[in-house]
């Protein structure tokens, strides 16, 4: 069994197989992973019959994922998978029923960056569809991460990320005219680091 699980999800973000086992995300046809890497939250969706797009900015992980894809679903063409920018993905609006974006967000270099990669990726998301988002925030660790400007942070862990809290995440919701889809979570690990699950449903 465990070898069976491995096989169907591979190395998928827990939040996200919770979503999945949730049957959120089953009438959803078209999907894009969103600073793709190697691939890690694609394998399920390859497997299953969606029409899976990535990606990333590194050449290395995209031609990782491009050989998952050729071994997993090979009748997704290659160009599916390809590098560039988060704030530049290159698709009409209203392109994909669902995209995920997993620990990304908080390498943003200051607020319009961050500001900048989430309309992006707002925007190619067909109205009713899904964001999935992992990203560092400060919930629960506000006392322990150092300032340095521009929404960036020392964290205890000792690396610098963009950080968000609950406040700014309700209030980009409203923006958006997006509703959560599942309560905001956050992992603290050890006080060192807090990542927050993030889920947005676009209205209609």
């Amino acid at each position: 069994m465990p070898n069976n699980l491995k096989e169907t999800f591979g190395n998928i973000d827990i939040y996200l197989f919770d979503q999945l086992l949730k049957g959120r995300f089953d009438h959803c046809e078209s999907i894009i992973d969103i600073g793709c890497g190697g691939g890690r939250n694609m394998v399920y969706f390859l497997r299953n019959g969606f029409n899976v797009f990535g990606i990333d900015q590194d050449p290395e992980a995209i031609a990782s994922v491009r050989s998952l894809a050729r071994q997993l679903a090979p009748k997704i063409p290659s160009e599916n998978f390809f590098v560039g920018r988060v704030d530049e993905i290159p698709f009409p609006p209203v392109s994909f029923d669902l995209a995920i974006c997993s620990a990304v967000l908080h390498f943003a270099n200051d607020h319009a960056y961050f500001e900048r990669m989430i309309r992006a990726i707002w925007n190619v998301l067909k109205p009713g569809g899904f964001l999935f988002a992992r990203l560092a925030s400060d919930i629960g660790i506000e006392h322990l991460v150092q300032p340095l400007g521009s929404g960036r942070f020392l964290l205890p862990d000792g690396s610098t990320r963009f950080l968000v809290n609950e406040q700014e995440l309700m209030r980009y919701g409203r923006d958006l005219n997006g509703n959560l889809f599942e309560p905001i979570k956050t992992t603290n690990v050890s006080n060192m680091r807090c990542m927050t699950t993030w889920c947005l449903q676009k209205n209609d």
